[in-house]
């Protein structure tokens, strides 16, 4: 009954004092009574929260299927094999060992007469790698296959059988053989490569094992070893995998990764220059024929790969790449004059002419993310393109470029001036770096302006989003003039519109409710990512002090309200920016206080009782949290932020709807209590008479319920809390007024205040 047990060690130990049970000869045979009657506990325990239980539950349930084979049933097979996935490496692993137990178990019997059709001989491993595929498809996880790969990969040696692998893909089956499906090829390159990626770096998935790992002597020689043996397979294979998947953009997504983890010296030291050749030229053609961003975007980084300037096949590379960016430039200049003339000529370019135009960006896009295409000099154009399709659109006439090739110019402008700054900066040695500094800014500031337009007058969604991130991003990268005082005037600093422009952005498509909306699950989960990206890019500026801390009130504001959502890259947004400045940070603080409390009072009369009410109040709570307990390390901070809130609720003093009434903004005082007890005793006192002066009149006598957040922040600096409801009598008031009121050294703007 101590498998049942509540604390974890118990269960534990109870499991690894059945392990030697279950070893025995003598005892298995007896068990199986226990087996029958505990089985599904056993089997249960692989889920148990603790980790290590868990781990030496599947253990267990190995033993049981190596002693007892026929008690376990397909069902309970198929909860150990749904482990493989699991995010916890240690059981996955273990489940991993129990499918080498159950399902994949050598049997070179059965491969003896297998064939291909040109007759060569099947490797051992070729029916548990086709078991492997059909386990994998038949699990429906297709986006995973990372996660099964590492829990096999130390424990199955199928897992590195490349030759075994490629065989399957490229060999055409024999008279007993069946050959592989569409969905079968895919899903054992995807294998493939994931095990390629994972014995060249040594590295698990993300989310399995520490982020940063410090490899032993032994793993790092096992993965040196790993990358030349997959490089010495793939440098001749890869060229015939290519060459046969060609068309599919699926398998070309993942088969073009491959070279990206190769031992690029092996195609000089093993004279491979013809296999670099073939390489170079499929990679060629697959830009020529593919427009998925997939399949570009890896063909984009593996070239990128293969042109290291310190490699020896660097010359050979850099000039299969000039040709490529060549094409692809003047694939563009092409397909814009064709679509561009059939405007011109008030026609409606077809469906071809708008491809053709589209995927061509598209590519520059991609490309020059990862190549320097300032050679090119196609600049220019791009920004022409864009200011040209604002304008049209702002005039509501006929746009020169497709909606869609618009956002591609966006993204290869900011690319270009990306490239443009590395250049400046690698050539700062130069006679022309003055003129090369001065141009850079020039086309950094009328991009910059151009995107500004787009975010604050355009209709198109898609164009405003890609020009809000390009701003961002490049507000941080010009931010400081890096290589001294050649290089000082690329630093480039907003003017008081564009944080404005930014500000509107995000309060108009982050902090939107969209649990109404027509979209399924997965739709959400990326247009949440997608907010978080906007979101994160804004707050970074306030991080880096690139704009004012104060325009992060508005982000502030929303901390509760989208607390799920956004809520960690809000708090570090706030613990950077009092990093960066306290009192600065108090200040934003108190104004997005203010800007939830005037939304309020615009929808009517403030009910302190309600929700929206203690919403706000929730948010000061929150705010106050972040100050942690140190006062006196936050003593100016605290201090300014209660300043700053009476102020508020006191202007204006007299209530335009009743002269004898309380001030209109009174109640934000009781959102105002809510940071009291971070204030030090003499704090108190010196805000107590700052409060009095600023009520004209004194305090008054009235007990009304629009008095009491004045008596409520008042009784919390005397008394120090902040739930004393009930106003005292008025000569109490006074007594305390004058004990605390009557000493000259209170005044607000003494040094006790200032401190």
């Amino acid at each position: 009954w101590t498998l049942h047990d509540k604390v974890g060690d118990v269960r534990l130990k109870c499991l690894q004092s059945l392990q030697p049970l279950y070893s025995s000869e003598e005892l298995k045979n007896k068990l199986e009574l226990f087996t029958s009657k505990f089985k599904d506990r056993i089997v249960s325990m692989t889920l148990d929260k603790e980790i290590e239980v868990a781990v030496e539950a599947v253990k267990l349930v190995i033993s049981i299927l190596k002693y007892h084979p026929d008690i376990l049933s397909d069902k309970d097979c198929e909860h150990v094999y749904e482990l493989v996935f699991s995010s916890h490496r240690a059981v996955a692993q273990a489940a991993g060992e129990f499918l080498n137990e159950r399902l994949f178990i050598p049997d070179e019997e059965a491969v003896l007469d297998l064939r291909t059709k040109r007759g060569k001989a099947r490797l051992p491993n070729t029916p548990l790698i086709r078991d492997l595929v059909q386990f994998f498809i038949e699990s429906e996880l297709h986006e995973h296959g990372a996660y099964l790969v590492d829990s096999l990969i130390e424990s199955n040696a199928m897992m590195k059988d490349w030759e075994c692998m490629t065989d399957l893909l490229i060999e055409e089956p024999g008279p007993k053989e069946e050959d592989l499906d569409d969905k079968q090829e895919t899903s054992l390159i995807e294998i493939m490569v994931c095990c390629i990626r994972q014995s060249a770096t040594g590295e698990p998935p993300i989310g399995r094992g520490p982020s940063k790992r410090t490899l032993s002597v032994r793993e790092t020689k096992q993965i040196q070893d790993d990358k030349i043996g997959l490089t010495s397979h793939f440098i001749t294979t890869l060229p015939h995998l290519l060459h046969k998947y060609l068309v599919d953009h699926d398998k070309m997504a993942n088969l073009l990764v491959i070279p990206q983890y190769f031992d690029l010296e092996i195609y000089t030291t093993s004279r491979q220059e013809k296999a670099l050749e073939q390489l170079l030229k499929l990679i060629q053609e697959t830009v020529e024929k593919h427009s998925e961003a997939e399949v570009l975007e890896t063909a984009a980084q593996t070239l990128e790969k293969l042109c290291d300037k310190n490699l020896p096949i660097f010359g050979k590379c850099d000039t299969s790449r000039s040709r490529l960016l060549d094409t692809i430039c003047n694939n563009y200049r092409e397909s814009f004059d064709e679509y561009s003339s059939l405007i011109n000529g008030d026609e409606e370019p077809e469906e071809d002419e708008r491809f053709a135009l589209i995927s061509s960006l598209k590519k520059i896009s991609i490309f020059y993310n990862c190549h320097d295409m300032s050679r090119l000099n196609i600049w220019n154009g791009l920004l022409q393109h864009i200011t040209a399709s604002t304008e049209a659109m702002k005039e509501e006439a006929v746009l020169p470029l497709p909606v869609e090739a618009v956002r591609y110019c966006v993204d290869g402008c900011y690319f270009g001036l990306l490239w443009d700054k590395m250049n400046v900066i690698e050539n700062k040695d130069r006679d022309t770096t003055a003129e090369a500094v001065v141009e850079l800014k020039s086309k950094l500031e009328q991009f910059i302006e151009a995107c500004k337009q787009i975010i604050r007058d355009c209709k198109e969604v898609s164009w405003k989003e890609q020009a809000f991130l390009s701003v961002c991003d490049l507000l941080i990268m010009f931010a400081h003039a890096e290589g001294g005082a050649k290089l000082a005037g690329l630093q480039y600093t907003a003017d008081k519109e564009l944080p404005e422009v930014l500000n509107k952005f995000v309060q108009e498509y982050v902090f939107i409710d969209d649990s109404e909306e027509d979209m399924d699950d997965h739709q959400k989960i990326e247009e949440l990512h997608k907010r978080r990206n906007f979101l994160a890019s804004y707050c970074k500026l306030v991080v880096y002090n690139i704009i004012p801390t104060i325009f992060a009130a508005d982000i502030l504001k929303h901390y509760v309200t989208f607390y799920n959502d956004y809520g960690d890259i809000i708090k570090a947004t706030l613990g950077k920016a009092r990093e960066n400045n306290k009192t600065n940070c108090a200040k934003t603080m108190v104004q997005s206080l203010i800007f939830k409390f005037t939304e309020l009072q615009e929808g009517g009369d403030i009910d302190r009782n309600g929700e929206d009410f203690h919403s706000i109040k929730e948010l000061a709570k929150r705010f106050a949290l972040s100050f942690g307990l140190d006062a006196v390390k936050n003593r100016e901070a605290v201090t300014i932020l209660h300043r700053e809130g009476i102020l508020v609720a006191v202007n204006p003093l007299e209530n335009p709807e009743d002269a004898a009434g309380a001030p209109p903004n009174l109640p934000f005082l009781e959102i105002l209590t809510e940071f009291t007890n971070k204030l030090l005793k003499q704090d108190k006192k010196v805000l107590l008479d700052f409060l009095d002066r600023r009520i004209a009149g004194g305090v008054p006598s009235s007990r009304s319920e629009v008095w009491a957040p004045l008596h409520m922040y008042r009784n919390s600096l005397v008394h120090g809390e902040g739930e004393s409801m009930p106003p005292p009598p008025k000569k109490a008031y006074q007594r305390r007024r004058k004990r605390s009121g009557s000493d000259d050294d209170d005044d607000p703007d003494d040094e006790d205040f200032r401190l």
